[in-house]
């Protein structure tokens, strides 16, 4: 592969390491790195998810972040903390500013709550090569927040963020230029890489593609017609290749529309479960309202208990834009009673409002009052806005099968 073409830059991917259990452990004046700490969504349920675990946890017990509360081992030297989102948002915030002491905001770009993209161009004469500037990093972090985390370096973002899952967790900090990739790249499987998922590392194995090098030489043009642009994308990544801007707003993205999900935390009926939808809608059109949207495109997906399995997605267009609750959740409750069995019990449901069209931009109807409909969402998002999101509900909200009342008190599903 000739490199030549191909832009270099210096890109850091910052990992905070098992950052949820780092909070927590600090909070409690512990050593994240060498005491057991478990930090569980909801110690009240004994099914409840372990988000994070200590990596003195994941060695001694195996424990990770998909094993559940009642897997925890019975250790003296174990401490069990509740989540709290609202802590990890803002320690996570306080490190972005920590790292603007380096870059501008253009040059960070945020994957997620405890892992960030940084482009260190251009910083030579002021703290070194892009290896001293990471050890500078780290240092701070761990000085300002007592978390330890792992850096990969790359030539793109790819890079870094791939020497980093498959180095820097052990090194600490690791580098991969281009010319590196066929040593330290090549020889993973490819479930290794990123951006690869047990769907596709199954069809890539029936293909005979077991490592990353198998990968990088395999038939482009067998691989673009098996998978589309996703193969020609996983071969360029494979010789380390990813032209990904480094530099930009990552924050603002444009808004394709809006959605909004729960797991049940126990099986719900066919009744109780249309409470559960009116509240969905209900959150999905206050967004789009606060950004004034309106869609037409309204699609509802329902998820059955684990013992029958299964479930279904439907959507449906219709005539007029809107973001009107009750417009929307009629018509997720006629695909409801249109594809539902009868007989399941739900476990997880979802409702979107996509195909999203500027507020003003929308027709008013001859056979309707629309602007009463409107204002009276409009009223109530202002109450609640100024009093709270649980000041002004729908009765069947304080319900046993109503959701908005849990959910107020949590951030991402977990508690703040």
């Amino acid at each position: 592969m000739d490199y030549s073409p191909y832009p270099r830059n210096d890109i850091l991917c910052i990992d905070m390491r098992s950052f949820y259990a780092s909070v927590e452990a600090m909070k409690l004046g512990l050593d994240p790195m060498k005491d057991l700490l478990a930090v569980v969504g909801d110690p009240n349920r004994s099914g409840s998810i372990v988000l994070a675990a200590s990596p003195a946890l994941k060695k001694k017990y195996g424990i990770s972040n998909v094993s559940r509360f009642f897997e925890l081992p019975n250790d003296p030297n174990l401490y069990i903390v509740q989540a709290h989102m609202a802590d990890y948002l803002k320690v996570s915030a306080e490190i972005t500013k920590l790292i603007y002491q380096y870059v501008p905001k253009e040059a960070i770009h945020p994957y997620s709550v405890d892992e960030v993209w940084v482009t260190v161009n251009g910083l030579q004469k002021l703290f070194g090569n892009r290896r001293e500037v990471a050890r500078r990093i780290k240092n701070d972090i761990y000085e300002c927040f007592g978390i330890t985390c792992s850096i990969g370096i790359g030539d793109n973002k790819f890079l870094a963020k791939v020497v980093m899952d498959l180095h820097a967790k052990q090194q600490g900090i690791a580098e991969c230029t281009y010319e590196e990739v066929q040593q330290k790249i090549w020889p993973f499987p490819i479930e290794a890489m990123w951006g690869i998922g047990n769907r596709m590392k199954k069809n890539l194995n029936r293909m005979g593609i077991v490592t990353i090098e198998q990968l990088a030489r395999f038939d482009l043009r067998h691989l673009k017609k098996r998978f589309g642009i996703m193969g020609e994308q996983l071969y360029w990544h494979s010789w380390g290749i990813d032209l990904s801007p480094v530099l930009g707003n990552f924050i603002k993205t444009e808004q394709k529309g809006f959605g909004h999900g729960i797991s049940l935390l126990r099986d719900y009926s066919k009744a109780e479960v249309k409470v559960c939808i009116l509240d969905l809608c209900e959150e999905v059109c206050r967004r789009a309202r606060a950004a004034n949207r309106a869609g037409k495109t309204i699609q509802l997906g329902i998820g059955y208990s684990k013992v029958t399995g299964g479930g279904f997605s439907r959507s449906q267009s219709i005539s007029l834009p809107t973001n009107v609750t009750m417009d929307m959740y009629h018509v997720c409750l006629n695909l409801f009673l249109r594809f539902y069995d009868g007989v399941s019990s739900i476990r997880r449901v979802y409702v979107t409002l996509t195909n999203l069209y500027v507020k003003q931009d929308t027709q008013l109807s001859l056979f309707e009052d629309r602007a009463k409909k409107n204002d009276i969402g409009y009223a109530m998002d202002a109450i609640r806005s100024k009093y709270g999101p649980t000041s002004l509900l729908r009765a069947i909200s304080y319900t046993d099968a109503g959701i908005t009342i849990e959910r107020s008190h949590k951030i991402g599903g977990h508690y703040a």
